[in-house]
């Protein structure tokens, strides 16, 4: 692991500080450039960054994103060519990938752990892995020092939000509206409630995602979750040529946001 520790410990420290946690989304692969981009929104203020694998058939991505992925799988990457690159890196923040179960159960679970694991990934989010099936996964991916992070929806019930909560490590994904992921000029009213639901039933971390699009929403629900992730937004800029530049620009205006909450 890097000197940061795992992913909870990292983000639990940067909560006890008084800082909000911001999780930029980048695709894996998009361009040449996709590294260069990770080391620019690190050092724009991202607490961790999470890292997304391409799926020719997601479930959770919007047009955005899928668009991207599109790109990447054109340049005829795998995820072990991807991880492989990650390998050889080394960043100031943990990484999170993000990817479906397929391309695990693909590989099988040991060897993608290992993939992983050399990688030093410090943590997983498979939006395709219900919590009846991800208790192998999560206690794999334990043993190799990488957290299993779950997510719970805005119409998920109580006592199911609990559980997740209970068995979701590193964080807790509060998702932030219902649908895909994508950009939203304006936040749903689910995003402030789904932070305040999970607030009340864990002490972990509570990020929401989906929907968050600009400096003012990551404000609106920053003031409420302990941070925020970030995605089709950050993405829709580096597919339409922003570049690393661009990313490192519209990082550190959210993070502006989000430090400008008192407490």
């Amino acid at each position: 692991m890097e000197s940061y520790g795992s992913l909870e410990t990292h983000l639990r420290k940067v909560r006890s500080g008084g800082r909000k946690i911001l999780v930029p989304y980048v695709t894996a692969g998009y361009s040449p450039e996709w590294i260069d981009t990770l080391h620019h929104v690190a050092a724009a203020g991202a607490d961790a960054i999470e890292v997304g694998i391409p799926f020719s058939d997601p479930i959770m991505d919007g047009p955005v994103i899928q668009a991207a992925s599109t790109m990447a799988l054109g340049r005829g990457v795998t995820p072990l060519s991807l991880l492989s690159e990650l390998s050889s890196e080394s960043f100031d923040v943990p990484l999170v990938v993000m990817t479906y179960c397929n391309l695990l159960f693909h590989a099988g679970i040991e060897r993608f752990g290992g993939w992983l694991s050399e990688a030093k990934v410090s943590g997983t989010i498979f939006p395709d892995l219900p919590l009846e099936e991800s208790e192998e996964w999560s206690n794999y991916a334990a043993s190799k020092d990488i957290d299993n992070v779950m997510l719970v929806s805005p119409v998920t019930s109580e006592e199911r939000a609990r559980t997740i909560a209970s068995r979701s490590r590193g964080f807790v994904y509060g998702i932030g509206l219902m649908g895909v992921t994508g950009v939203r000029s304006t936040l749903e009213e689910s995003a402030s409630q789904i932070a305040t639901r999970l607030k009340a039933v864990t002490d972990r971390p509570v990020l929401v995602g989906i929907g968050i699009s600009n400096k003012d929403q990551a404000h609106t629900v920053g003031s409420i979750a302990d941070g925020v992730i970030v995605g089709s937004a950050l993405v829709k800029l580096l597919i339409n040529g922003g570049g690393p530049q661009g990313a490192f620009d519209f990082i550190s205006s959210l993070r502006e946001g989000l430090d400008e909450i008192d407490g």
